[in-house]
């Protein structure tokens, strides 16, 4: 009787891993943006890759309101918005005491007495009941909305 002949075993090549590619982590999903079809600013949430390219970084963003889509350039961002946000030095002595008796203009410096903090007027909007509010940035709690000309 001849033998059986084995195939030969294969063995199974190992593999190379190659370095993984890092993911840069993006701050926040929803950014807002003005949207063309509302013509207004709405939310927008990134959706997709990152595309790189000779412009700069790319995004779609997708309107939370109208769900209709755009093309944002996130370097032109985060370049605009480190200009709105720049920093400006506020003292003490060159702001006005913040009451909601008093009206203000945007650019005017506030000193809040409760809070204890200094801010810059961002923005004046009407509310729903005919009463203004202001868009203040200050220096230790961010954005806050304060009213206006409340009596």
């Amino acid at each position: 009787m001849a033998a059986a002949t084995k195939a030969p075993r294969k063995t199974a090549a190992k593999k190379v891993k190659e370095p993984a590619v890092k993911k840069t982590k993006r701050k926040a999903k929803y950014i807002i943006l003005y949207s063309p079809f509302l013509m207004k600013e709405t939310k927008h949430e990134l959706i997709g890759e990152i595309i790189d390219s000779e412009n700069g970084r790319q995004q779609w963003a997708r309107c939370s309101v109208s769900h209709h889509s755009q093309l944002v350039n996130l370097d032109a961002l985060l370049a605009l918005a480190e200009n709105a946000l720049g920093k400006i030095e506020l003292s003490r002595e060159d702001s006005r005491e913040y009451s909601p008796k008093l009206e203000y203009q945007v650019g005017d410096v506030i000193y809040h007495k409760a809070w204890d903090d200094i801010g810059i007027v961002r923005s004046k909007e009407v509310m729903s009941n005919g009463k203004s509010s202001l868009l203040v940035h200050f220096e230790k709690s961010k954005e806050k909305r304060l009213v206006e000309n409340f009596r």
